[in-house]
């Protein structure tokens, strides 16, 4: 098994990715409608991305692989904290007040770490040299990651909500390379 403690107990490149690719806008509502319309996990998705934005290209099965490492994790974890947080978010009555707010950033902060704990499990467990294969272009990687992920989930992903994800990480890459998006 796969020790995510291997990266030097630094944040490993894939999570400072994500950082800065969610921080843009528009994407955190477009990966939260794929999450709860398309059933997609957003950490995979992200992933997905990071490794087309290095110029990998992935197939379903290995989108499978990935989705197979980290699901009991997901599951059992990462959905349980994120079921608690959002029912925290309006609790039922007289459960209101201060102490039921803590509790939900509480909940919100343990959701989080949860989330980078599974990403650094992706990043050590399929690194960018031996998963996937050479692509050329990395936007199109990008674009073909993602619909080999859809394709795995047998679901319809929204095309305005894929295009700010792609739009986000060229943006991203084109920040990384000091151009300006």
């Amino acid at each position: 098994m796969t020790q995510i403690d291997l990266y030097k107990g630094a944040p490993s490149p894939f999570w400072t990715f994500s950082l800065a690719v969610y921080g843009r806008k528009g994407v955190p509502p477009a990966c939260l409608m794929l999450q709860d319309e398309a059933g997609v996990d957003v950490n995979v998705l992200l992933f997905s991305l990071y490794l087309g934005s290095k110029g990998r290209s992935l197939s379903v099965d290995d989108v499978r692989a990935m989705v197979d490492t980290i699901e009991p994790w997901r599951r059992d974890v990462v959905v349980v904290l994120r079921t608690a947080r959002r029912a925290l978010k309006e609790p039922p009555s007289p459960f209101e007040g201060p102490a039921v707010e803590a509790l939900r950033k509480a909940a919100k902060a343990a959701e989080l770490e949860a989330e980078r704990i599974q990403q650094e499990m992706l990043f050590v467990s399929f690194p960018l040299e031996s998963t996937g294969r050479a692509a050329a272009d990395a936007a199109e990687a990008c674009k073909g990651n993602v619909e080999a992920y859809r394709l795995l989930l047998g679901a319809t992903f929204d095309g305005p909500a894929v295009a700010t994800l792609i739009e986000a990480v060229a943006a991203t890459l084109s920040a990384s390379r000091g151009e300006h998006a």
